[in-house]
This record gives structure tokens, C-alpha cells and sequence, in this order.
């Protein structure tokens, strides 16, 4: 091997040492949510509650309680912290993350290409949903197709609004929040309301004063997969996240967590979700 010329090592040196201090920033950078939450002992993860089983407030308490709840807590549990759960709305849940009010989201937010470009998010989903809509029982409405032309109501940001509008030809009508919409609904502001498909049923199923409401469309328009979001570029923060999402499919606590908190009918994804992460384990 040929010695290298001194001028040349004290041009490498001077670059490497570059390179490790960019390394060292971008690492640090990377870290920051993580160590944040490690330090303060504390997560702060902002919640959607629109009422029934998926999140709701107990009225003696005052408690969030239900499905998001209790995934945000399940998560700060996992980071090995204590949970501050937020109460967020479907137009300003981005904000609240990207502005640093939370750390984390899992406010019935599914993944799509738009929400991506702009958040990170835990890659392993913890459930699947879709578009429903709740309409009057003399509505005549039983397609999708039907609402061509027609006013349909939906939260602000709601990611149904394009595809409502595009493929189906639909009026959009945005309002602050569900229960918002749901009140046009029932005011005759519309002829339908979709949001999720964990929210109208439940709703329709159980609710008295929707006696006279049915979601006729058996297919849920753009069902797209649930993820605990972050913000952009936060590795650690989002593999942290990842590892206790996997451990709910591996040990069922989210099928018995799905039982628990009254959710029906059950949702097909997470018995295939369990079987991938028990079978990854025995390899």
C-alpha cells in the first residue's frame, strides 16, 4: 500500500470530522420527541372522543374513556410513562401536533398519501376503517351513487371528502366536528352524514333517538388503515411507537381491548395482524 500524502490526510480528517458532527445533529434532531417524553416522564397524545366505544367522556368522572383512550394509554405504558391524553378536533388535530401542543395522535386520523407527506406515523396499524353514512329511512338512498348532486355532511379535514365528491359527485357541507355534522343531518342540511364507520354504527345501533336513521351502504368508502401519528422525521420516536404496537398484535391485547370496550362487530384485521407478529416471534 502507497503512504498517503500528509496534504491529503489533513484535507480527510477536517471532512470526517464534518461528516460525525452532521451525524451527531441529525441523531440528536432524531431523538428530541423521545428524550422529551423519557425526561419529563410524561406522553402527551391527543385523542379524538365523538362519543360510543371508540371514545366517549364517562359523565361521573369526566374521564375520556374507550378505544382511543385506552390506546393512549396502552402507549405511554409501553414508552414506560405517564399518559396526559388531549382532547383534539378533526379540523385541528394536525395543527395540535405539528404545533407541539401533543407528541403523539391517535384521533381516528387513517393513513393516506396527503397525511403522510406531512406527518410521520408508526408504520404497524391497530385497526382498519372506512367511510359510512347515515341517512333518513325514507331517504331512498342505498348506493354510494345515490348522492350525486345531493348535500353531504362531514367533519372539516375529513379525508371522505374527496373521494365523496370526486367519484361520487357529492355536495360537500364541512363542520367543526361529527356531532355538528350529525345535527345538519337531522336538521335536513343534508341528506347524509359519513364519518367513520366506528362511529355510525354504533350510533344507529344503539342510540333511540336515531330510530328513524339506518346506514343502507354495505361497502365503506375509502377504508384505509389507523395509525398512531407523529411528526415528521422523529426515527425513535416512531420506532419506540412501532415495537408497542407490535406487542399489542402479539399478546391479543387489542382483539381483547376491542371486546372489552364493546366494539361490534369485530374487525377482521387485527386476528391477521395477531397470527404475522406470533409467527414472526417462533422463526
Amino acid at each position: 500500500m502507497y503512504p498517503t500524502h500528509p496534504t491529503k490526510i489533513s484535507r480527510i480528517v477536517p471532512a470526517t470530522a464534518a461528516l460525525v458532527a452532521a451525524l451527531t445533529c441529525h441523531a440528536a434532531h432524531a431523538d428530541a420527541t423521545l428524550d422529551k417524553i423519557k425526561q419529563r416522564g410524561k406522553v402527551s397524545i391527543g385523542v379524538l372522543v365523538n362519543g360510543g366505544p371508540f371514545g366517549s367522556i364517562d359523565p361521573a368522572s369526566q374521564q375520556l374513556i374507550g378505544w382511543n383512550p385506552e390506546l393512549a394509554r396502552a402507549v405511554a405504558k409501553g414508552l414506560g410513562v405517564e399518559a396526559d391524553l388531549v382532547q383534539v378536533q378533526t379540523a385541528t388535530r394536525v395543527q395540535f401536533l405539528q404545533a407541539g401542543k401533543v407528541d403523539l395522535l391517535i384521533a381516528s386520523m387513517e393513513l393516506n398519501p396527503d397525511r403522510a407527506e406531512v406527518l410521520g406515523y408508526a408504520p404497524t396499524p391497530f385497526y382498519r376503517v372506512g367511510g359510512a353514512a347515515a341517512v333518513r329511512k325514507d331517504s331512498g338512498i342505498s348506493k354510494w351513487e345515490d348522492l350525486r348532486g345531493k348535500p353531504v355532511c362531514v367533519s372539516q379535514g375529513s379525508s371522505f371528502s374527496k373521494p365523496l365528491a370526486q367519484d361520487y359527485g357529492a355536495q360537500i357541507q364541512g363542520y367543526k366536528s361529527s356531532s355538528d355534522s350529525l345535527l345538519a343531518l337531522k336538521g335536513g342540511n343534508c341528506v347524509a352524514a359519513v364519518h367513520d364507520s366506528t362511529l355510525i354504527h354504533p350510533l344507529l345501533r344503539s342510540n333511540p333517538e336515531w330510530a328513524q336513521y339506518t346506514a343502507p351502504i354495505a361497502s365503506e368508502v375509502l377504508p384505509a388503515l389507523s395509525v398512531v401519528w407523529t411528526r415528521k422525521g422523529e426515527a425513535d420516536t416512531i420506532a419506540a411507537v412501532d415495537k408497542v404496537v407490535q406487542d399489542w398484535h402479539r399478546t391479543g391485547w387489542l382483539i381483547a381491548t376491542e371486546k372489552r370496550v364493546g366494539i361490534s362487530p369485530a374487525n377482521p384485521l387485527l386476528p391477521e395482524l395477531q397470527a404475522k407478529f406470533k409467527a414472526a416471534v417462533t422463526r
